[in-house]
């Protein structure tokens, strides 16, 4: 019996001592499951994470582009936003810097709103068109004139008279007093004049003419666009048109060799016969003119193609090419209007020949008036370059200021010693030079005329001036081309003398 029970106790004993091993086995097999789980899980929580952040970044991004980039967006012409809020807003009015209205909204005997500009053609250009389309500061403003600032309860008084809102109103940095003197001072030729402060870079008169009166632009459209001549009316030329700056370039050739020579241009001679012979090309001062002997400033003052095409093969590629950079050619302008690039090609494929054209202003060099009026500014501010603007401040319909600006510095294109060598040498063809219509007056004017041939087999010319006023301390710039004028001594001075008068109160 004994023997009996010790074999079933021994049978016994194996079954008991093999369950904590099978629990042994299902625990680790259930450790293990947990473990594929956590290991093919943590892929997915960090691809979920990654793309988390990611969406959120993107969203962050989308909110910031369209806050940043609002005005862009609403006055994109895809955008329906614009018509929404002309339905329930009218357009603001355009004011000068003196109050004086340049455009407002009144109620056709159609009833819908009918766009007014009291002073016609003289601000086309600048103030622009609302209609057909948009241009000037009708189009750069268009966010604010046709959004509203008013009070609630101004909106309220209004809902109940069943009336529009009004839109918020612009006051610009235009002086209604240049425009008008600038304006009849160009008269009936074609051209451009822009007219600014140094210091500021606020735009004080801009015109181009031939021009338009925008209160008709509706009906003159078709006429206006199917227009193939040259006129080119809806052109704002002094922003939009490019031209030989002829004699004017020559402050950047001067720039460059004062750059190249900063320690000898005073040395410099030269012996004008009236024209320039160099490895077999000619360059032939204005009319043949001879100007015999001449140094680096009277060369400048007498405006002297001859002796500045000598300099320019004397020039250093590297010297020209980063004088062009600094003074923004083929490159973007700090402006929000609407413009064209200017053009100085000097590169390993430019010959002699149009080494000579580059270094007066000719050949395939082009320039608007309003570029060779910023590189004007910065020589008459020390060197620095202040943004042109043309909008001072929006405020709303009752008087509450929505936004203001104010001057901002660009950057600096020259130094201030060559920014004084500069003015000084443009003193000098104010007192013995092409501008001398500019001398003895009760202020004192710098500046450079300049005669750019467009034209060689008849020797066509457009007439320039760009310079500042008074000398020492300069308050006003202006620029000025007169197309198909011939000199610019001749045409464009007297201008800029008509518009330095109006400005200094000189009758």
């Amino acid at each position: 019996m004994d023997r009996i029970r010790d074999t079933r106790e021994e049978q016994i004993r194996p079954e008991r001592s093999d369950r904590p091993d099978r629990a042994s086995r299902i625990d680790k097999r259930d450790n293990s499951k947990r473990k594929k789980k956590k290991i093919r899980s943590k892929p997915i929580i960090v691809l979920g994470s990654f793309y988390s952040v990611l969406f959120a970044a993107l969203i962050i991004y989308i909110c910031n582009y369209a806050y940043s980039n609002r005005q862009v967006l609403l006055n994109n012409s895809y955008n329906t936003r614009q018509q929404i809020l002309l339905a329930q807003n009218y357009r603001g009015q355009i004011l000068s810097r003196d109050g004086d209205v340049l455009a407002y909204t009144t109620t056709g005997e159609d009833g819908k709103d009918k766009r007014v500009y009291p002073y016609e053609r003289e601000f086309a250009h600048v103030v622009g068109y609302s209609t057909n389309g948009k241009a000037g500061i009708e189009s750069a403003a268009n966010y604010y004139l046709i959004n509203t600032s008013i009070d609630l309860q101004d909106k309220v008084k209004l809902d109940a008279q069943g009336s529009k809102y009004p839109g918020d109103n612009v006051y610009t940095t235009l002086d209604v007093k240049l425009q008008e003197v600038a304006f009849n001072a160009l008269s009936a030729r074609k051209g451009a004049i822009v007219v600014t402060n140094p210091k500021t870079g606020e735009v004080l008169a801009m015109v181009s003419k031939p021009d338009y009166d925008p209160n008709t632009i509706a009906q003159d459209w078709d006429s206006l666009i199917a227009d193939k001549s040259p006129d080119a009316k809806l052109l704002n030329r002094a922003t939009q048109g490019v031209y030989p700056p002829g004699s004017t370039f020559k402050i950047v050739t001067a720039l460059a060799y004062l750059r190249d020579h900063p320690n000898n241009y005073q040395d410099y001679r030269f012996s004008c016969n009236g024209r320039f012979t160099y490895e077999g090309n000619t360059i032939q001062c204005f009319h043949g003119e001879n100007h015999g002997a001449v140094n680096f400033t009277s060369s400048f003052a007498k405006s002297c193609n001859s002796s500045f095409a000598n300099m320019g093969v004397d020039i250093k590629r590297s010297t020209f090419n980063d004088t062009l950079k600094y003074l923004l050619f083929n490159t973007e302008l700090p402006i929000t209007t609407l413009y064209s690039k200017s053009s100085a090609v000097y590169d390993a494929s430019t010959t002699t020949d149009d080494v000579m054209q580059l270094s007066i202003g000719q050949g395939t060099t082009t320039v608007t008036p309003m570029h060779m009026n910023m590189i004007t500014c910065a020589i008459a501010n020390d060197g620095v370059l202040m943004k042109p603007y043309l909008v001072s401040s929006v405020k709303s319909d009752t008087g509450k200021l929505v936004k203001s600006f104010s001057s901002e510095s660009y950057k600096r294109l020259i130094s201030q010693n060559e920014s004084d060598i500069l003015t000084e040498m443009m003193e000098q063809v104010v007192q013995s030079g092409t501008a001398s219509k500019l001398k003895g007056l009760s202020y004192t004017a710098a500046g450079k005329t300049g005669s750019a041939e467009y034209n060689t087999s008849t020797s066509d010319s457009h007439a320039w001036f760009t310079g500042f006023a008074p000398a020492d301390d300069p308050e006003i710039c202006v620029t000025i081309i007169v197309e198909d004028a011939g000199s610019g001594g001749s045409y464009a001075v007297p201008i800029a003398k008509r518009i330095f008068d109006a400005y200094f109160g000189v009758e």
